[in-house]
C-alpha cells in the first residue's frame, strides 16, 4: 500500500497539472492579451496551441509507451512540461508564449497518453475500478480548481505566475514518479516505433482538427475545401498503412475487439454531450436567466463537484455490477438532467438549476470510471499504452467536436443556439447510454471476469 499510494500520488500530480493548464489560460486571456499588446483573436492561439499539440501527438506517444515503457514516457512528459512551464513564465511575446505552450502540450500529451496504463500496473486487476475512480476524481477536482486557482493567482500576481506555479508541483511529481512508479516490462521486443507513422498521424489529426474548427467558424469554403482534400489524401495513406501494421499507432487491432470499440464510441458520445452543455450553459444562464459571470461560475461548479463524489463510488461498484449497465444508467441520468436544463422555468431559482446540474454530474461520474475500466481491461497488457491513448483521444475528439458544434450553432441558429445545444447534448447522452447498454451482451474482459468470479 505505501508503494501504491506514492505511485498514485505521482500520477495524480501529473494529471492535475495537464488538466489545470488546459483551463487556467482561458481565464487570463484578456490580461495576457493586454500586457503583450495582442488582439483577442490572436490570444486564442495561447489556448489552441496547447490543445493542438496534445491532439497531434497523443496516440504516437501512447504507442511509444508500448515500446519503451510507460514509466519512461510519463517521466519524460513531466520533465518537458515542467521545463516548458518555465518558458511560458519567461515569455515576453506571443510567439515565445505559443512556442512554450506547444512544448507544454507535448508534455501533457505524454502524461495523459499513459496515465491510465500506469494505473493498470499500480492496482491489482481486482481493484482496477478503484484506480479509475481515483483518476476520474483527480480530473474532476482539477477541472473545478483551474478557474478558481487562476482567479486567485491573478488577484495577487501577474499572469506569468500562472505557469510558474507548475514548476514546484512538477518537480514534486518527478521525485515521486522516479521513486514509486512501477517498471513495466516491454513484452514485444520486435516492436519498433515508426517515426514516419507518427508524422502521418500528426498530419491527419492536425488537418482534421483544423477542418472542424474552420467549418464551425465560417472559414472561406475554398480554403476549407483544400484542407479537407489534404485530410482525405493524408488520412487515406495513413489508415491504409496502419491496417497492415501488427502494432499500429492508430490501434485498429484494439478496435477489432467489440467491447473496446463500443466503449470508445460511448466515450465520444458522452464527452461530446458534456462539452456542448458546458459551452452552452454560461451563455444560457447569463443571457436567458440573467446571472452574471461570477454567479454562473459558482452554479456550474455543481457539475464537476458531484463527479468528485460519485466517480470513486462508481469505481467500487464496477467490482459488483456490469460496467455497461453502470455506464448506461449514468448517461441516462445525464440525458435527463440536460433535457430538464433545456426546459427550465421562465424564472428559475438557484435550486432549480443546481439540482439539474447535480443530476448531470452524478450521471457522468457514474459512467466515467466503469467505462474507463472496461476500456483499459479489454486491451492486452502489452497494448495498455495504446488503449490509454485511445481513451484520451476519444475524450479529446468528443470535446473538440462538441465545442465546434456549439460554434456552428451560434452561426446557424443564433436566436435559439443554447437551447438547441442542450437538446443535442441530451440526444448524444441518450445515444451513449444505448451504446453502453449494448455492452451487457458482450463478453467481459478477462480482468473484470475474474472480479465477478471472486465475488
Amino acid at each position: 500500500m505505501p508503494q501504491r499510494l506514492g505511485a498514485i500520488l505521482a500520477v495524480a500530480f501529473g494529471v492535475s497539472l495537464s488538466v489545470i493548464d488546459g483551463t487556467v489560460a482561458n481565464v487570463a486571456l484578456p490580461t495576457i492579451g493586454q500586457q503583450l499588446g495582442i488582439s483577442a483573436a490572436d490570444s486564442i492561439w495561447i489556448v489552441n496551441a496547447y490543445q493542438l499539440a496534445i491532439m497531434v501527438s497523443l496516440l504516437s506517444l501512447s504507442a511509444l509507451g508500448d515500446v519503451v515503457g510507460y514509466r519512461k514516457v510519463y517521466i519524460g512528459g513531466l520533465m518537458l512540461f515542467t521545463v516548458a512551464s518555465v518558458g511560458c513564465s519567461l515569455s515576453g511575446s506571443l510567439q515565445a508564449l505559443v512556442l512554450a505552450r506547444v512544448m507544454q502540450g507535448f508534455g501533457a500529451a505524454a502524461i495523459t497518453s499513459v496515465n491510465t496504463s500506469l494505473i493498470r500496473f499500480i492496482y491489482p486487476k481486482a481493484r482496477l475500478g478503484r484506480g479509475m475512480g481515483v483518476n476520474a476524481t483527480v480530473v474532476a477536482t482539477s477541472s473545478v480548481a483551474g478557474p478558481t486557482l487562476a482567479a486567485g493567482i491573478l488577484s495577487a500576481a501577474d499572469w506569468p505566475w500562472l505557469f510558474a506555479v507548475n514548476v514546484p508541483i512538477g518537480l514534486a511529481a518527478l521525485a515521486l514518479s522516479r521513486r514509486f512508479l512501477p517498471e513495466n516490462p516491454v513484452r514485444v521486443r520486435e516492436h519498433r516505433f515508426d517515426w514516419r507513422d507518427a508524422v502521418m498521424n500528426a498530419l491527419t489529426f492536425g488537418l482534421m482538427m483544423a477542418s472542424v474548427e474552420g467549418f464551425s467558424h465560417g472559414l472561406d469554403p475554398r480554403v476549407l475545401s483544400l484542407g479537407v482534400a489534404a485530410l482525405i489524401v493524408v488520412g487515406f495513406f495513413f489508415i491504409r498503412g496502419q491496417l497492415r501494421e501488427p502494432y499500429p499507432i492508430l490501434p485498429f487491432d484494439l478496435l477489432r475487439i467489440p467491447i473496446f470499440s463500443v466503449s470508445v464510441a460511448t466515450s465520444v458520445c458522452s464527452f461530446l454531450g458534456q462539452m456542448l452543455a458546458m459551452v452552452a450553459l454560461p451563455f444560457y444562464l447569463q443571457q436567458a436567466c440573467g446571472y452574471n459571470d461570477v454567479e454562473t461560475g459558482l452554479l456550474l461548479t455543481a457539475w464537476p463537484a458531484v463527479i468528485m463524489v460519485v466517480a470513486p463510488a462508481a469505481g467500487l461498484l464496477v467490482e459488483r455490477i456490469h460496467a455497461g449497465l453502470l455506464g448506461g444508467t449514468g448517461l441516462t441520468m445525464m440525458a435527463a438532467g440536460l433535457f430538464l436544463l433545456a426546459f427550465l422555468p421562465e424564472h428559475p431559482t438557484d435550486f432549480d438549476i443546481i439540482w439539474r446540474l447535480v443530476l448531470c454530474g452524478a450521471g457522468f461520474g457514474l459512467f466515467q470510471s466503469p467505462n474507463n475500466s472496461i476500456l483499459i481491461a479489454s486491451a492486452p497488457p502489452e497494448r495498455s499504452g495504446s488503449a490509454s491513448g485511445m481513451l484520451a483521444t476519444a475524450r479529446l475528439a468528443g470535446q473538440t467536436t462538441g465545442a465546434a458544434l456549439m460554434a456552428l450553432l451560434f452561426h446557424v441558429v443564433p436566436e435559439n443556439s443554447t437551447h438547441t445545444a442542450l437538446l443535442l447534448a441530451g440526444g448524444f447522452a441518450v445515444a451513449g447510454a444505448a451504446v453502453s447498454l449494448a455492452r451487457i451482451r458482450l463478453p467481459l474482459p478477462e480482468g473484470l471476469k475474474r472480479i465477478k468470479n471472486e465475488k
